[in-house]
């Protein structure tokens, strides 16, 4: 299969991310090394899986696929994969109707899993979420008794504070931003339009303690695309700008900030400094590292920026993204933008319990390493996995009555290059040192975003 744009392969559908044609169950799982008995509780995992003979025109788009392994005592218990059964992937349902408008259950739900108030919800941005149960069965969506009337960000932020879900949606057509807010106990008890220029591809965003930072950056739909059948109808413009906005959280208007050209996809956190500035950390792509990346997994080439002939040789070969910081100082209008590492990285996890606070530590996937960041000295360390295994987001869970803030352990499936095999390696964060490895029955795709769901508390 060729690309949209011509060119081929379709690298989202070979190696370590070629999709798994059936849905499997398996118990009592071997395990090397030896599991924290206090790690009891489900890990869940979200990508894109497209069905045997259907495949997707970017990587974006399959269907999702939600793998599960059930630890429990010390023990890997089960693990089994299903597909989220949403109505475009049970009906074909489509997401724009004949008359024009949106059906928001027409989605694949395939970006991320996370839990809030007793449910679990498969999520992507441009539709609504999709409640799971802890075995994987699809419920169907949710809107929250009707009120959620657009998409869902993959990526909201509990507030470890509150337990509040903060989130967003974005619009195709106006509104094209839209922040709302979830009780700890799961009611959307605020949704509040935020004026932006036009519609754009807004992955994810950041909270603090007092504030939403949002991301307006210049990745924006096309409807000559969408018209086209393409298979994410973005593209990079020049002329829309980036800037990074400054939402207080109670009410107000929002402070915008020109920031260089760049884009982002995953934020790793973002807190208030002692001089009330507001300091982000995220994955940063600059202009020629972006449109060097997204032909590669389906999306259209730039015809307006600076092209990938015009990119340094390494960024046109591998489209690398960078962790790097933003603070911005609501006093002055000052920002202020640094790399925080040299290394080419995505996926960056932190402790949950630090969203929208100061944070030492940082985690992300680089492309055959776990790496660990420490912002306070500067310096990082990794587990380096070799060439032919390939690593994914490595999630955070906190030890119980943890004391520092990297003591506990980092979950992450690892797949061998070739699509041989896969395992869920358990590291200690301190050092990152191998705790354990379960031996999954079956490779496992390369996917996006997952979580940790502990047994409610007896």
């Amino acid at each position: 299969m060729s690309q949209p744009n011509g060119t081929s392969p379709s690298l989202w559908l070979e190696g370590h991310h070629a999709p798994v044609p059936d849905e499997i169950d398996a118990v009592g799982l071997p395990v090397e090394g030896t599991l924290p008995p206090e790690l009891t509780g489900r890990y869940f995992r979200n990508g894109p899986n497209p069905l045997p003979g259907t495949p997707s025109a970017h990587w974006f788009t399959g269907p999702g696929m939600v793998h599960g392994v059930r630890l429990r005592d010390g023990r890997a218990e089960w693990y089994r994969n299903r597909w989220v059964r949403t109505t475009k992937f049970t009906d074909g349902a489509r997401f724009v109707r004949p008359d024009g408008t949106f059906d928001h259950a027409a989605v694949p739900a395939n970006t991320h899993v996370v839990p809030h108030a007793g449910r679990i919800l498969a999520l992507v941005e441009t539709g609504l979420p999709y409640e799971l149960t802890p075995e994987l069965d699809t419920v169907g969506p949710c809107d929250f008794g009707g009120l959620l009337k657009g998409g869902m960000t993959a990526h909201p932020k509990e507030d470890p504070v509150t337990g509040e879900l903060l989130f967003f949606g974005y619009g195709l057509v106006p509104p094209y931003l839209t922040y709302h807010r979830l009780s700890a106990g799961g009611r959307l008890v605020e949704s509040r339009e935020v004026e932006v220029p036009g519609p754009t591809m807004m992955h994810d965003f950041a909270v603090t303690a007092n504030h939403v930072v949002w991301l307006d950056l210049p990745v924006v739909f096309d409807m000559g695309l969408a018209r086209s059948g393409a298979g994410m109808p973005f593209r990079w413009d020049d002329a829309y700008g980036a800037r990074l906005g400054v939402m207080p959280r109670a009410g107000g208007p929002v402070r915008w900030f020109d920031v260089d050209p760049c884009y982002v996809f995953h934020v790793g956190n973002a807190y208030e400094d002692e001089a009330g500035r507001v300091v982000v950390d995220g994955v940063r792509y600059r202009p020629e590292d972006f449109t060097a990346f997204w032909p590669s997994i389906g999306g259209e080439g730039d015809t307006s920026a600076a092209t990938v002939a015009n990119a340094p040789s390494r960024a046109a070969a591998t489209g690398s993204s960078r962790l790097h910081r933003w603070t911005l100082d609501p006093a002055s209008g000052a920002v202020k933008e640094e790399p925080l590492d040299d290394r080419p990285v995505e996926f960056p996890t932190h402790d949950d319990a630090r969203t929208g606070h100061a944070h030492r530590y940082l985690y992300t996937a680089a492309a055959d390493a776990i790496v660990k960041h420490d912002l306070r000295s500067g310096s990082s360390a990794a587990l380096e996995l070799g060439p032919d295994l390939v690593p994914g987001e490595a999630v955070f869970v906190a030890a119980e009555g943890a004391r520092a803030e990297d003591e506990g352990w980092l979950l992450s499936i690892v797949t061998d290059r070739a699509g041989q095999g896969s395992e869920l390696l358990v590291l200690d964060a301190g050092d990152l040192s191998r705790t354990a490895s379960v031996r999954l029955p079956r490779r496992v795709p390369a996917g996006f975003h997952g979580s940790w769901i502990p047994d409610p508390a007896s």
